[in-house]
């Protein structure tokens, strides 16, 4: 079953109070996302044990009444979630509250922008194949430093040598063609 069937009536009574504000909807990622002059605010979702609203620059948000979490800490750095349990967890006044702060928010502007890495260093594995394959590694160096990291963050990030392995294996002809790991995900 799908969660947000799970949730028909407290994703529907959340849809009602959205459309009150002057936020547009659209379906984004296959789930609502509600937007003012095309820019992400919130979104809504059902999950298995919770459904919940989560604002994409939460982080500017007066959260007083202390619901907001980070889903993921040390990775999202603005995106907050308001995770709900049952109907009676939707306070209709907050709610709306929270929405008009992350509109205001939106209109002047106020929007979490993303750190500058710094110079990315290759080491284990991957460096290892770079420097034992010059055509690998002049594709990779053409790469731009977002598709670098991601390639090198897709390998560091699995436990097992042989799972780095066969990761190395299947990313080296996606690099030779000068692909990107997620391109097949964009637009």
């Amino acid at each position: 079953m799908n969660s947000n069937e799970t949730w028909t009536q407290e994703l529907n009574l959340l849809k009602e109070i959205i459309h009150k504000t002057e936020l547009e909807h659209a379906i984004k990622w296959g789930i609502d996302v509600y937007t003012y002059e095309g820019h992400n605010v919130i979104g809504i979702c059902g999950f298995k044990s919770y459904f919940g609203i989560w604002f994409y620059n939460g982080v500017f948000i007066n959260d007083h009444m202390n619901v907001f979490v980070n889903a993921q800490e040390g990775k999202t750095k603005a995106m907050r979630q308001w995770r709900m349990n049952s109907i009676e967890d939707i306070d209709e006044s907050t709610l709306i509250s929270y929405i008009q702060e992350a509109i205001a928010n939106e209109k002047t502007g106020k929007r979490w922008v993303a750190e500058k890495s710094g110079k990315l260093e290759i080491t284990g594995l991957l460096a290892e194949a770079l420097e034992q394959d010059q055509q690998f590694k002049l594709s990779f160096e053409a790469l731009s430093p977002g598709k670098q990291k991601e390639y090198f963050e897709h390998i560091q990030s699995a436990k097992r040598a042989e799972t780095q392995q066969a990761r190395l294996e299947k990313i080296k002809p996606m690099v030779l063609e000068g692909k990107g790991l997620n391109d097949k995900y964009k637009k």
